[in-house]
């Protein structure tokens, strides 16, 4: 098994062209410690955000840090939603989950509720009353909340996702 986590992080200025960092942090198995590979990719001339649109900016940064991958993942772990308020409003992981021609698992892993989200699987970890919000294609949701509940951190946040996160902030590879 090959999981690819994976995160955007963006520099915005007024005078300069938006910039991105997509990071991506390969396990093998849920419950590794440490990450089997970590990729990252810097991306100038980035989309501008567009409410209602956020795929557009974030799918090709997404797909920037998968085509380095050296095997394609067998799943994909992102920081949002594949479904927005239920199956018919589509989040980035099922424009993702398009993208990959519908061949790769999506689990998107969301910090906060987003307005109309009563279809997600809530899953609290580490002692935290706040949940995250796990959707899914490719996948049924509550497998994908177990996945993700197995993954390793003693905290709300599983440890491989807070490093993905680091890395699209800028922090180096190891």
């Amino acid at each position: 098994m090959t999981i690819a986590c994976i995160d955007v992080g963006y520099t915005e200025s007024e005078t300069d062209p938006t910039k991105a960092i997509a990071a991506c942090v390969v396990i093998n198995d849920w419950s590794d410690i440490a990450s089997g590979s970590e990729h990252v990719v810097n991306l100038s001339n980035v989309r501008d955000y567009q409410p209602g649109r956020f795929y557009l900016r974030e799918l090709p940064c997404i797909e920037a840090v998968l085509a380095v991958l050296p095997r394609s993942p067998t799943c994909i772990v992102i920081d949002g939603y594949v479904w927005l308020s239920d199956q018919k409003h589509p989040g980035l992981g099922k424009y993702l989950y398009d993208a990959v021609n519908q061949q790769v698992p999506v689990i998107g892993v969301a910090k906060n509720p987003f307005k109309g989200s009563d279809h997600t699987h809530e899953l609290c970890r580490g002692g935290s009353n706040r949940p995250l919000y796990i959707t899914s294609i490719g996948i049924p949701t509550a497998e994908a909340a177990s996945n993700i509940a197995a993954m390793h951190g003693p905290h709300r946040f599983p440890w491989i996702l807070k490093r993905v996160d680091r890395l699209s902030r800028g922090e180096q590879p190891e």
